[in-house]
């Protein structure tokens, strides 16, 4: 696969982005967001969006998507994304991806789209109701697409669910540069480390979604500590008093000690030998969960008091944003045959 790489020597850039579709959770905590506060905002030029426009894949309230992306971006920051350090905005205040998404619109084939997971899933439970989906969630991929190879990005850090995303977008700029032109970084897919996909408490063969009807396996970041607590403490394990890790046939068990090692370190195998009962493990794992949240929850009561301040790191994070999307974007709309513009 040819691989345009940009500039030699530039700084290697990443963008994250985080949909507003519901309450961040501990997977997202812990499969995404303390990784970008501890490690990726300094070791990369790091772009973290609020992407809201793909709140509007589905049925939706607008008041409910305009609370959740403040929350969200406001709980970006309260996890200790600088935004000295790395760039934080909203997804629907840069007009580059839109106008970026109509070309990979162009440039992806209705067969790719059609076999993304998301769509099948959603168009045959809603076909199933007697209805159907929205035309957005089968381009979606193309919008998400957009929001990566706008900025030059070399790396996606996601979990395995969201690689094919990123492998379709790979596949999108590799065809894009071959039709006009380089154009596009061609990037590439970085998986976290353990608990990179927390499970449901309550079904723990799911993931820990943020958008689950049901919630009492869902531990959210801005939990009260004795609801979190109440969840951990009632999370599904199998009857069987010792502990052991075994994901495949004690995913309860597992998933209890993936947290656990997520929160204070060590392995997860290392952790079941140190734990004589599942009512253990579990006291243990809430334990490390609350304290974990605290700061957290603390710094996001600070800054949701002072909205003003969030306002401002959003303003300039999406004037950085529009300038280094920008000249992109101009690019390919030239390298397709379109006029520039005055």
């Amino acid at each position: 696969m040819n691989e345009w790489a940009g500039a030699k020597g530039a700084r290697t850039r990443i963008f994250c982005g985080v949909r507003p579709t519901g309450h961040l959770t501990l997977g997202n905590y812990l499969g995404a967001m303390r990784r970008w506060a501890e490690v990726d905002q300094y070791r990369a030029d790091a772009l973290f969006c609020v992407v809201d426009l793909h709140a509007l894949t589905v049925e939706h309230d607008p008041a409910r998507v305009r609370r959740l992306s403040r929350q969200a971006a406001t709980l970006l920051l309260a996890s200790g994304l600088d935004p000295q350090v790395c760039t934080v905005f909203v997804q629907s205040q840069v007009d580059a991806h839109l106008r970026l998404s109509y070309l990979m619109e162009c440039t992806a084939s209705d067969g790719e789209m059609r076999r993304m997971l998301q769509y099948r899933e959603k168009a045959a439970r809603e076909e199933r109701r007697g209805g159907s989906v929205r035309l957005s969630l089968l381009t979606y991929p193309a919008l998400r697409a957009a929001d990566i190879l706008a900025y030059g990005t070399h790396e996606v850090p996601v979990g395995e669910d969201q690689a094919p995303h990123v492998e379709l977008t790979r596949e999108l700029a590799v065809r894009f540069n071959r039709r006009y032109g380089a154009t596009f970084v061609v990037p590439r897919t970085v998986r976290p480390p353990v608990a990179a996909r927390v499970k449901d408490l309550q079904d723990p063969v799911s993931a820990m979604g943020k958008a689950r009807a049901r919630t009492s396996g869902v531990v959210h970041v801005l939990d009260e500590p004795e609801a979190v607590r109440r969840k951990v403490l009632r999370a599904v394990t199998d009857g069987e008093p010792d502990v052991s890790y075994e994901p495949e046939r004690r995913p309860g068990v597992a998933n209890l000690l993936e947290v656990l090692a997520a929160c204070g370190g060590g392995e997860p195998q290392r952790l079941a030998g140190e734990y004589g009962s599942c009512g253990a493990l579990k006291e243990a794992a809430a334990e490390a969960v609350v304290e974990m949240f605290r700061p957290v929850r603390a710094r996001h009561a600070e800054l949701a008091a002072d909205p003003g301040q969030v306002d401002a790191v959003l303003r300039a994070g999406a004037e950085r944003a529009r300038g280094l999307a920008g000249p992109r974007v101009d690019a390919a709309f030239e390298a397709v045959g379109l006029l520039p513009r005055g």
